[in-house]
């Protein structure tokens, strides 16, 4: 085991508390900083949780509180226009579960309070110093806090990252704006059903909601990137305004918009993704979740992700000799998944707006890739039943993706 005894977490998300809980499990105490003056509530949408996520989450005993607040989704299915495509599924494996990002932070923060971790709010990081024993955090209010290492999970605008490398990349805009609502319209499919479907001028999804009517979430491709405050100081009526043109001329896009409040509209701003980044830590300070990998939403896999590398942060940390060699073995374990599927994600994600000839072709290849390219087994399989063996102890070995 590492000197490790204590750690700081820039970023009270999702990978933050999950890292505290693991670390906390490995018998290092964590305090969690985050820069809000409370938890994120009303901060972004529904996500989904793969089974690898859950499995991941099962290791820190959070597994059953957030399936209690998700819902399941035992099928999807691709729409272009009139033709329906059901996409495979992993024979065997539990459903993908969505829920609101809202109640997955209550959730963590409830276990982190529960095991006796702190959860410091209104913290935002300005600066770090280190020395060859400790790092000390510097916040915006002019207090500090002092560790044997400093975490960052502190999301794609990461201020660790940048203390790590300066001329670290930043996140990259995808060219759409989110956007998500319950609507009143119940939509003619079975319940547990994600629909992805590629209107005529851009890409939604939607399922019914267990309380009644359709969930539904939107990508409007927007020019340029809005901040989340930018976009939420736009009245809802003129994003409903935009949302229609851009849907109404859809079905069940022209009803879902016509049947939800505007005051509903939850509006999520840009969505970007982080390009690879050629230095995860430095010194005592490592990265983790979307800080250094957040892939496409069309992955399914960013938030679980993000719990896996925490928790083998932990045990990286629980098991090596010294910082520089846990780090390097937790680099190593976990670059490669997470680059394989930010990959095939992105290959995804340039089909969300196909053109008037995508939209006739579109129904075809995607016929064809059923047949001959996406096996379950081969595509999903590896990772969707990824597993992370807590009591096995961690060394230098190279995981597969």
């Amino acid at each position: 085991m590492t000197d490790v005894r204590t750690a700081i977490i820039i970023g009270g998300g999702i990978a933050g508390p999950v890292a505290a809980l693991a670390l906390h499990r490995a018998g290092i105490a964590a305090t969690v900083y985050e820069a809000y003056p409370s938890t994120a509530d009303g901060i972004g949408g529904t996500l989904a949780l793969a089974p690898n996520g859950v499995a991941a989450l099962r290791i820190v005993g959070a597994d059953q509180a957030v399936t209690d607040a998700a819902t399941p989704m035992h099928r999807t299915a691709l729409v272009i226009g009139a033709n329906r495509v059901d996409l495979p599924v992993l024979a065997g494996a539990p459903p993908l579960r969505v829920v609101h990002r809202n109640a997955l932070h209550r959730v963590l923060h409830q276990r982190a309070t529960a095991e006796g971790i702190p959860v410091v709010h209104g913290k935002r990081l300005t600066g770090v110093r280190e020395t060859a024993t400790g790092v000390t955090a510097e916040f915006g209010d002019g207090s500090t806090a002092s560790a044997d290492i400093l975490i960052g999970a502190d999301g794609v605008h990461s201020t660790v990252r940048n203390l790590i490398d300066p001329h670290a990349p930043g996140p990259r805009y995808t060219g759409v704006l989110g956007f998500e609502s319950v609507a009143a319209h119940t939509v003619d499919v079975e319940p547990g059903t994600m629909t992805f479907t590629f209107g005529r001028r851009g890409y939604y999804l939607y399922w019914s909601e267990p309380g009644g009517g359709t969930r539904w979430g939107a990508n409007l491709p927007q020019d340029r990137p809005m901040s989340l405050a930018e976009a939420r100081a736009v009245p809802s009526d003129d994003w409903r305004q935009r949302l229609w043109a851009a849907y109404g001329d859809d079905d069940p896009g022209a009803a879902l918009i016509r049947t939800s409040d505007p005051d509903g509209l939850q509006v999520s701003g840009s969505l970007h993704i982080m390009p690879p980044v050629p230095h995860w830590h430095r010194g005592r300070m490592v990265l983790v979740g979307d800080s250094v990998h957040a892939p496409s939403n069309s992955s399914g896999q960013g938030a679980s992700l993000a719990i896996e590398s925490a928790v083998q942060l932990a045990r990286c940390l629980r098991d090596l000799p010294d910082v520089p060699s846990a780090f390097t073995a937790y680099e190593r374990l976990r670059r490669a998944r997470v680059e394989g599927i930010a990959a095939r994600a992105a290959r995804i994600n340039h089909a969300k707006a196909p053109g008037p000839v995508g939209r006739v072709v579109m129904p075809v290849m995607m016929r064809m890739l059923m047949k001959v390219a996406m096996k379950p087994e081969k595509t999903l399989g590896p990772e969707q039943r990824y597993t992370i063996d807590w009591d096995a102890p961690a060394t230098t070995e190279r995981a597969l993706a």
